[in-house]
C-alpha cells in the first residue's frame, strides 16, 4: 500500500507535515534532515525541489532554493539521495516542485524514479486539476504516486469540491493570500471555517504561517493537520551544524 494511503488509515487527525528543501543547508545534508524527521516521528516528510523561478514560495524558501542550487542539487541527485535511505525511513515522503521541472525532466521518468527512490506522492502548485485529469492521472496511478492540490481563499466553493474529489493525496489548504514565510500566523478563519463546514472527504491540511505548538493545534481545529515550512528551514538555518539536535528540539516543541 502507498504510505500516504497506509498513514491515513491509520492516523487522520492531528497530522503534522515538515517541509525541507532538497540540498539544504548543505548539498549532503538531505539524507540525514530526512531520517531525523523520520525518527522524530513526523508524520509526512515534504521535500522541496530546488527552482530558480518559485511561484507561491516566501523569500526564505526561495533563499533556500538558491542555496540548494548553488550547493548542486538536481533531480537526479536528489533521486540518489532518496534512493540510499528510502529503506531507513517509514513516513511518506511527498516531493514538492513545479510542473516545468517535472515535464522538462520527462514525466513518466520523473514519475518512475519517484517510485524507485520511495516517493509516495507529489505537490504541484502550478498543475492544474483539469490538466492532470485529461492527461495525466494514469501515468500517476501507475507509478503509485498520489498528487495534492491546493485550495486558497480565492478558490471558489465549486472548485475547492472539484480539487477534493481530483485529490489522491491531501488537499492542501492554503491558510491566507500571501506567499509562504510569515513568522506568525495569519489566518483567514472566515475562509478556514467555510472549509471545514463543506466536509471535505479527503485528508486534508492547512500550511503557510505556521511555526510554532499554537499555530499547530489552531491548525488542527479546522482540519486534519498543519504543514510547517519556513519555520523549519530558519531551524536549519541556525544549526550551526549540528543538525539532529536542532530537528529534534523544534519537533519536540511542537507536541
Amino acid at each position: 500500500m502507498n504510505k500516504l494511503e497506509q498513514l491515513f488509515s491509520q492516523k487522520n487527525n492531528q497530522l503534522i507535515t515538515i517541509y525541507t528543501t532538497a540540498g539544504y543547508p548543505n548539498l549532503s545534508d538531505t539524507p540525514v534532515i530526512l531520517k531525523e524527521l523520520d525518527q522524530n516521528n513526523v508524520d509526512i516528510i515534504e521535500v522541496g525541489i530546488p527552482y530558480s523561478d518559485p511561484l507561491a514560495d516566501g523569500p526564505t524558501i526561495q533563499a533556500t532554493s538558491e542555496k540548494a542550487l548553488a550547493n548542486g542539487m538536481t533531480l537526479d541527485v536528489l533521486f540518489e539521495q532518496l534512493n540510499s535511505v528510502k529503506n531507513e525511513i517509514s513516513a511518506p515522503i511527498v516531493l514538492m516542485g513545479y510542473y516545468n521541472q517535472v515535464m522538462t525532466f520527462g514525466l513518466e521518468k520523473f514519475l518512475q524514479n519517484c517510485q524507485e527512490s520511495g516517493v509516495s506522492g507529489l505537490i504541484l502548485p502550478d498543475m492544474p486539476y483539469e490538466i492532470y485529469l485529461a492527461e495525466h492521472k494514469s501515468l500517476f496511478e501507475k507509478y503509485d504516486q498520489k498528487v495534492t492540490f491546493l485550495i486558497t481563499p480565492l478558490t471558489t466553493e465549486k472548485r475547492i469540491k472539484e480539487i477534493n474529489d481530483a485529490t489522491s493525496g491531501f488537499v492542501y489548504i492554503v491558510s491566507n493570500s500571501a506567499t509562504t514565510g510569515a513568522t506568525t500566523s495569519n489566518y483567514n478563519e472566515d475562509f478556514l471555517s467555510g472549509i471545514k463546514s463543506l466536509g471535505l472527504t479527503k485528508p486534508h491540511q492547512i500550511g503557510f504561517g505556521i511555526s510554532t505548538k499554537e499555530d499547530v493545534e489552531k491548525a488542527w481545529s479546522f482540519a486534519n493537520g498543519a504543514i510547517i515550512g519556513s519555520a523549519f528551514l530558519r531551524v536549519l538555518e541556525k544549526s550551526e551544524g549540528n543538525l539532529s539536535s536542532a530537528i529534534k528540539e523544534y519537533i519536540q516543541s511542537l507536541n
